[in-house]
């Protein structure tokens, strides 16, 4: 069997938009949340949201071309130019038809969708932009990727929500594995702070109304109640380990399992006997030719919405049994935000730090446990473990799991 490694990693998000600064704020505990800014808030439910701010797209785009692209997509193809120049190399050697593109979003140009909309209301149909579907579409950012990087294989956008690039993370990985790829330049992008989008997530109760940025996104606390709107982008060079080792290529973690699973329960709500998500790991882990013992660290979907944490936690218990007391779990989401779409991929980039520098990041703010709530989330600060292998879950409206099984090299 191929075996799949990470050799270029490129993140563009609200702690931070190179890895070092990213990393540096995970491991500190430090969170992105703060009062949203640059746009009208008036009469929203919700104030506070993970924005990125240190990104200038002028940095990575043509300002023509940059002008051509919905937010959502300029942060993937800037995350994209990093994980390639992290790399090392532009793949020159390889048929460019065995090198692909998948970019998963949940959403897409919504940005570029609600701007259009407004001007079609209130200024007619001739006002609407004639770029509007490229724009729009959550395929586009993996086209401009291609186009950027001269990738023709594989290329297309996974589209299932929360779990969008932990998806597009798997199903790379599958194609490498089984002979159909090389390399594959995969991960997930959103950008979905827009008035639109905070008022329909508001009102359907998703989101965290606190005012209060330290108490907002506080996974598997007692007192979560919803979670914090993020945006960005997370990017990895996947590659196959042989060719890697060849050219002498600097590898991070080893891609080793992938699994995934549909709920088929409810359209927004996990099923509460987390069965779902048990059997995403129990996946994952057998794809990768392990066994639950050899799982060190588990990076939770941990959303901070009351049922997610519950039934997650259940999942995690249903699956590693006793042993799950002592498995250190952590939601880097109570310092990024949910990056829906982006977040498969942000928290792969951080479990493949964690792997390479023996450090488990923690889950920030934690003070209220909560009895339904009852493992090691890591509230006391980034921990040193020597971890040979990890979890990460992905879990997103309409009940689509993913989970993947990464590995110390």
């Amino acid at each position: 069997m191929r075996r799949v490694v990470i050799t270029g990693m490129g993140v563009i998000s609200p702690v931070g938009s190179d890895l070092e600064t990213l990393w540096s704020n995970i491991k500190a505990g430090r969170h992105g949340i703060a009062p949203i800014e640059n746009l009208d808030m008036t009469g929203q439910k919700a104030s506070l949201a993970a924005q990125v701010r240190d990104f200038n797209p002028d940095d990575y785009i043509d300002k023509k071309e940059s002008r051509r692209m919905d937010p959502c997509t300029r942060f993937a193809v800037a995350a994209a130019k990093l994980a390639m120049e992290d790399c090392g190399t532009d793949f020159s050697d390889i048929d460019p038809y065995r090198a692909g593109v998948i970019i998963g979003s949940g959403i897409g140009g919504l940005q570029t969708e609600e701007e259009n909309h407004t001007k079609f209301v209130t200024k007619g149909p001739n006002r609407v932009s004639p770029l509007m579907i490229p724009l729009m579409i959550s395929n586009i950012a993996g086209g401009y990727v291609a186009m950027a990087h001269g990738f023709k294989g594989v290329n297309y956008c996974t589209v299932s929500a929360c779990s969008s690039s932990g998806h597009a993370l798997g199903e790379a990985m599958h194609s490498i594995r089984d002979g159909y790829s090389d390399v594959i330049i995969a991960g997930g992008a959103e950008a979905t702070i827009t008035p639109f989008a905070i008022a329909a997530f508001a009102n359907m109760m998703a989101l965290c109304t606190a005012t209060d940025p330290d108490r907002a996104s506080i996974p598997f606390d007692k007192e979560r109640s919803g979670f914090i709107m993020g945006e960005g982008a997370g990017v990895l060079v996947l590659e196959e380990y042989e060719h890697a080792k060849a050219r002498g290529a600097k590898i991070y973690a080893e891609l080793a399992g992938y699994g995934a699973t549909g709920d088929a329960y409810h359209i927004t709500s996990p099923d509460p006997s987390g069965m779902g998500a048990q059997k995403s790991m129990e996946f994952a882990i057998k794809d990768a030719g392990l066994t639950t013992a050899d799982i060190g660290y588990i990076n939770a979907h941990g959303t901070s919405t009351p049922p997610n944490d519950k039934c997650e936690t259940l999942a995690i218990k249903s699956l590693f049994g006793e042993r799950a007391y002592s498995i250190p779990v952590s939601s880097t989401k109570s310092m990024t935000g949910h990056l829906l779409g982006a977040a498969g991929a942000v928290e792969a980039i951080i479990c493949s730090l964690a792997l390479r520098d023996g450090i488990i990041p923690p889950t920030a703010n934690y003070k209220v446990p909560d009895p339904v709530c009852d493992l090691d989330y890591v509230t006391q600060g980034a921990r040193k473990a020597d971890i040979k292998a990890a979890i990460s879950n992905v879990l997103g409206f309409g009940g689509h799991n993913a989970t993947l099984c990464i590995k110390k090299v």
